[in-house]
């Protein structure tokens, strides 16, 4: 059992290592394109575990103990600098090229996955009936004692086109959707004979989770063929969805619809890992897709410290072309880190109080 949790551990320690590296990446590349001069690439926080030095750039690598995050160091950066090449002399497009480009590859990482995980589920379950992976949104069945057929007058063959105001592609996103809206009656956008009507008010069975009520799907959908057209199409729209799915988890928390209990920190995030590494590798890929494109997500809220706080100032400069004066920026990046390392405390110790 110990041997397993070290295992688990190792294996989040990867996830995340992974994912700081590759966003920590797009900054450098698109940093060094745009010639601005980088003192140090670092994967890490604290002091240097292994280092080496480019002379040709005379840039540093380095792996730091802490694995909590990484940084790309830029002349000028957080400062006024005279160097031509220093980030705060470039033009403000490539700055913000630069500010987004780490929150833009764990998104691509989190497409090559979802891409990965739909191969791998294709290539294990090559059923193309109702059990079928690559699911559609057309009905096949109901689910036994099912409610949303009842009174709505929702049909097998009926092909659902929006849930509420979102439309659905995938079978992935009808179910989301249904979760996330169906606690409550909604109305559905339907195709059948070849015309479309909406359905009001279609009622759906509940479940509670974490204090928090979900709607239920209650039906069985056809499956879709595992061609290279409909991977790429369940990759896109499945994408889009998980990180629709980053939003609507802020709005509803902002909102009060999810308490503060669901907040979770690298402790709790590192038991998902592990669980979803005990369903098999479908599942361990569909939570690391999850995971990065959450990372890109957060980082572009325009928030102090964070990238998307930066590109705030950045517009802010465009906008009344004038520079908010830096000791004045980063006292407010300061003051974001330190409600940032707050709210990590306050999550390890919620994921510490769940263990028990």
């Amino acid at each position: 059992m110990f041997f397993i949790t070290i295992l688990y551990i190792l294996l989040a320690l990867l996830v995340f290592g992974a994912m700081i590296f590759i966003h920590e990446l797009g900054h450098f590349i698109t940093a060094r394109l745009s010639g601005v001069t980088i003192h140090e690439f670092a994967i890490g926080m604290g002091p240097a575990l292994v280092s080496w030095k480019s002379k040709k750039y005379d840039t540093k690598y380095a792996l730091r103990l802490f694995p909590i995050g990484g940084f790309v160091s830029m002349e000028g950066e957080d400062g006024e600098s005279d160097d031509e090449n220093a980030f705060n002399k470039k033009a403000k497009w490539k700055r913000a090229i630069i500010l987004v480009a780490g929150s833009v590859m764990n998104i691509l990482l989190g497409f090559i996955l979802m891409f990965t995980m739909l191969t791998t589920q294709a290539f294990i379950n090559k059923t193309d009936d109702h059990l079928g992976y690559l699911s559609s949104t057309t009905i096949h069945s109901f689910a036994e004692n099912a409610v949303s057929n009842t009174e709505s007058g929702l049909m097998p063959g009926d092909k659902i086109i929006k849930v509420g105001k979102v439309r659905v592609n995938t079978g992935n996103e009808l179910s989301y959707e249904i979760m996330h809206q169906g606690y409550k009656e909604i109305d559905l956008t339907i195709e059948r004979g070849g015309e479309r009507k909406v359905l009001e008010n279609v009622q759906f069975g509940t479940f509670t989770e974490q204090n928090v009520v979900f709607g239920s799907v209650d039906f069985y959908v056809y499956g879709e063929l595992s061609s290279i057209p409909n991977l790429l199409k369940h990759t896109f729209f499945n994408s889009i969805s998980t990180i629709k799915m980053v939003w609507d988890g802020l709005t509803d928390f902002v909102t009060g619809r999810f308490g503060v209990e669901s907040i979770s920190g690298p402790i709790g995030i590192t038991g998902q890992i592990g669980k979803a590494a005990k369903l098999g590798i479908v599942q361990f890929l569909y939570m690391f897709a999850f995971i990065t494109m959450n990372l890109g997500v957060m980082n572009l809220l325009p928030f102090p410290a964070l990238d998307g706080g930066r590109l705030l100032f950045l517009g802010i400069e465009a906008v009344t072309r004038k520079k908010l004066p830096k000791n004045v920026e980063t006292y407010i990046h300061f003051v974001g880190i330190i409600i940032l390392f707050a709210l990590m405390i306050f999550a390890a110790f919620n994921d510490v109080i769940k263990l028990f």
